[in-house]
């Protein structure tokens, strides 16, 4: 089974601020919609319903740590 990486699983702990800061700021919205459009994808390549490089996987897994590490940081500075 493909484990989820949505905020809310990855975060549990900040499930509140997360849903006030979609609620607060458009700039939170648009990178968290980036980050699950780029887990969408990765998943559908792990469930080998898309075919990709492992190159581009790679590149993909990568993007997304990288926007979770920021998403992270506003949930930080937010408390």
């Amino acid at each position: 089974m493909i484990e989820s990486h949505d905020l809310f699983h990855e975060f549990p702990e900040h499930v509140d601020t997360i849903r006030k800061l979609t609620l607060a700021s458009d700039d939170f919205v648009r990178m968290m919609r980036d980050y699950d459009d780029v887990d969408h994808k990765i998943q559908r390549i792990d469930q080998r319903v898309e075919a990709a490089s492992e190159l581009y996987e790679e590149e993909l897994k990568r993007l997304r740590v990288s926007l979770k590490d920021k998403l992270y940081k506003v949930i930080l500075a937010s408390k």
